[in-house]
């Protein structure tokens, strides 16, 4: 039986002029992941990563935390960029809402201008002004984990590093929903979406049953450390 650890980045620089930069915190967490994964005796075979800045330096962080820590597969496999591990557009989707001031200092007021805009991401139809539609982010990141899931066939362990959105598509595809309708799948995701811990770790497994999620957005590396949801 195989493995995908989906890891999404450590926290981004909210507020600041260049979003996808890596703040202190976030490197903080991710040298604390590298150091857990190490703990645990976890030694992916295949590492692969988004495209954006802030996964490249979640996954640095995370291989120097476990090499600091005496784990020998941070020299040892090859790190492989997939851009169906990239986040959606957020800025984008903020955009179709308009935003007072506050939601720049204010963590709550973002928070509910980032809930608003994505309902309404969500709710469009594949002939709106969106540059990527809902349905087809979903599918993006479905066809990534679809990839790595494939990589860990035969009892491997992929390390991704991605994104909460991409985090919550995965698994929201994977609990199991009594209905195909489109807007449980969007409600189900939104509130997968709110709760992804920067660096957590969600962990599917494939083997003979298929593609099956068994632990979502775990953070015990975090214990008495900085946690973050944005």
């Amino acid at each position: 039986m195989g493995a995908v650890l989906l890891v999404r980045h450590g926290q981004a620089s909210w507020g600041a002029a260049d979003y996808d930069v890596l703040s202190p915190t976030g490197r903080e967490q991710g040298l604390l992941l590298g150091a857990a994964l190490a703990a645990r005796g976890t030694a992916p075979t295949a590492v692969v990563r988004g495209g954006m800045r802030r996964h490249r330096e979640t996954l640095d962080a995370v291989l120097e935390g476990a090499a600091a820590a005496g784990a020998a597969w941070p020299g040892e496999v090859e790190v492989v960029e997939d851009l169906g591990w990239d986040e959606f557009d957020h800025e984008q989707v903020l955009a179709g809402v308009r935003a007072g001031p506050e939601v720049a200092t204010d963590r709550r007021a973002f928070q509910r201008w980032f809930e608003e805009a994505t309902s309404l991401w969500a709710a469009a139809d594949e002939a709106s002004s969106y540059a990527e539609s809902f349905a087809g982010f979903l599918a993006r990141g479905e066809a990534a984990l679809g990839r790595a899931a494939a990589q860990a066939a035969g009892g491997g362990t992929v390390l991704a590093v991605t994104s909460g959105g991409v985090v919550a598509a995965c698994a929201s595809a994977l609990v199991g929903l009594p209905t195909e309708d489109p807007a449980v799948r969007a409600a189900v995701w939104r509130r997968l979406n709110d709760v992804v811990v920067n660096s957590s770790v969600t962990k599917v497994v494939t083997g003979r049953r298929g593609t099956t999620l068994v632990s979502f957005n775990e953070h015990t590396h975090l214990d008495g450390g900085p946690l973050t949801y944005r």
